[in-house]
């Protein structure tokens, strides 16, 4: 059986139904026989062992344990989806306090136990956040930490197909950037429709300006209208989309989508967002952001400002030190 490498995945938050899926995932993908499962709810997570064996997968050597130490030590790639879960009513920066907790533990433990780790990825909320908090404390570089963003860019994918009834690979250049959350921007000058540009669609009958408004509504709102429909948070789609995000990073296919990535230029500063990348062994790359209108900028700007306040609500929160100090703390940080 051949597998894209044969370093060490763990799967933090295993026991979950994110976790527990990508666990899945990653084994069909044939990412590496080397799969950890971990998590603190033992008897679930013995389940997702049992059950994966059960699948009956070709050369696997999947280990579970509840140790920390144990899982983390020797790994050469994360993906973390150990955080708690959004509920109905919520919004994904409800979840700052808890989860931040989590993710500076996250980041703590990286740094004891496997500091030559090659790329963490995070899908627990509020992503932009647990990002940018696990980021300075595991001490990695700034390419070797991303987020799920992506998922935002194929919900935008998925209600553009369904409103012009064709197939979702016929909708291409579906981009979202800026904050994994209700502050999103969503952009629509990149994207065609079988091969039209969506610019000479919006404002005529087949997508009036109100439908298109409607849309996005559809697109910022996609997480919170899942929990509506099931009762429960999202989890096949994260769980698709941050295992081909790490399998990217492990030399596997390239990665579609935009990635959540440590932003720092003339325009956005000492922040995690959605940004176009190229993802692959040597990290998430950024590259520019190409044909964005005036407008589509200042939507942009907007979500930029949001995820400034969140930063300075954990800093004084003492999750992280002032800007200034980041560097101290993760010398990758310039």
């Amino acid at each position: 059986m051949d597998f894209v490498c044969n370093d060490k995945l763990v799967i933090v938050g295993a026991a979950g139904m994110i976790g527990s899926n990508m666990a899945q995932i990653a084994s069909v993908m044939h990412l590496t026989p080397n799969l950890c499962l971990f998590d603190v709810y033992e008897p679930g997570l013995e389940g997702v062992y049992e059950e994966l064996r059960h699948c009956g997968f070709d050369g696997m050597n999947i280990h579970y344990t509840t140790d920390v130490k144990e899982a983390f030590t020797g790994a050469k790639y994360i993906v973390s989806s150990g955080g708690a879960p959004r509920k109905a009513g919520m919004t994904r920066e409800d979840l700052i306090s808890g989860n931040g907790e989590i993710a500076k533990q996250l980041g703590e433990n990286i740094r004891k136990y496997c500091p030559d780790l090659e790329h963490l990825t995070i899908i627990f909320n509020p992503a932009d956040i647990t990002g940018i908090i696990a980021l300075l404390h595991s001490g990695l570089k700034p390419s070797q930490v991303t987020t799920l963003a992506g998922l935002d860019s194929t919900r935008l994918q998925s209600e553009l197909a369904k409103h012009f009834g064709v197939l979702q690979h016929e909708v291409t250049g579906a981009r979202t950037y800026g904050g994994h959350g209700e502050q999103m921007a969503v952009f629509g000058s990149s994207v065609k429709v079988d091969g039209k540009p969506l610019s000479e669609l919006i404002g005529t009958d087949k997508l009036t300006d109100e439908q298109w408004a409607e849309l996005r509504q559809r697109v910022i709102k996609g997480g919170a209208n899942i929990i509506k429909l099931r009762g429960r948070s999202s989890f096949q789609s994260p769980a698709q989309l941050s295992i081909e995000m790490i399998g990217a990073a492990m030399g596997g296919p390239a990665f579609r989508w935009p990635v959540g990535t440590y932003v720092s230029n003339d325009r956005y500063d000492h922040v995690m967002m959605a940004w176009e990348t190229v993802l692959d062994r040597n990290g998430a790359h950024i590259k520019p952001i190409e044909h964005a209108t005036d407008e589509e900028m200042k939507e942009l700007d907007a979500s930029y400002k949001h995820l400034q306040d969140q930063i300075d609500n954990i800093i004084k929160m003492g999750l992280i030190p002032s800007v200034d100090k980041w560097s101290e703390l993760n010398p990758n940080i310039k």
